[in-house]
């Protein structure tokens, strides 16, 4: 299974970031393609599009200033999947990408995207005190995995927050 292609251009104003794509979204070729995955429906709810975009409309992003990537490329069922070697990879290519295209915000789009990115072991919700790479705002936002426990409320509300910087 091939990975995604990233949807990335200078200047983005939010760069979402997530664990890795679904084994549906590497089939398919679109980020958060898996029907159980609320991505798109947390944007819309959130205010952050003016409509809820399907998964097969990811690189339309690019049009409202949003960008998508994951820290690891590799489909798997579950993030749990993913090795130690490959986060550790992915850390530093992200960390490339983000100093080339020097989005204004990155969206972490789960906790633990962002602690395997920063090495960190707390992440409050939100934006985060220091940055990686300087200028850029770090927000940690709950995954839109349908697995995550959280109500859906709660979610959106964290969400809405990335309108401060938009």
């Amino acid at each position: 299974m091939n990975p995604i292609s990233d949807h990335l251009k200078e200047d983005l104003t939010i760069l979402f970031v997530g664990f890795n794509p679904s084994i549906r979204s590497g089939e398919v070729g679109h980020h958060y393609a898996n029907p159980n995955n609320r991505f798109w429906k947390i944007l819309y709810e959130a205010g952050l599009t003016q409509r809820k975009y399907e998964a097969d409309e990811d690189w339309r992003l690019l049009e409202i200033g949003y960008g998508i990537t994951n820290i690891v490329e590799r489909p798997t069922r579950a993030a749990d999947e993913i090795t130690k070697e490959e986060y550790k990879a992915g850390r530093e290519i992200l960390k490339r990408k983000i100093e080339q295209y020097k989005p204004k915000v990155v969206c972490f789009v789960g906790k633990g995207v962002y602690q395997q990115y920063s090495g960190r072991k707390v992440a409050p919700w939100g934006k985060q005190c220091d940055s990686i790479v300087p200028g850029v705002i770090e927000f940690v936002a709950p995954s839109s995995s349908g697995l995550v426990r959280m109500k859906m409320d709660e979610i959106i509300k964290i969400y809405k927050q990335l309108g401060k910087y938009i």
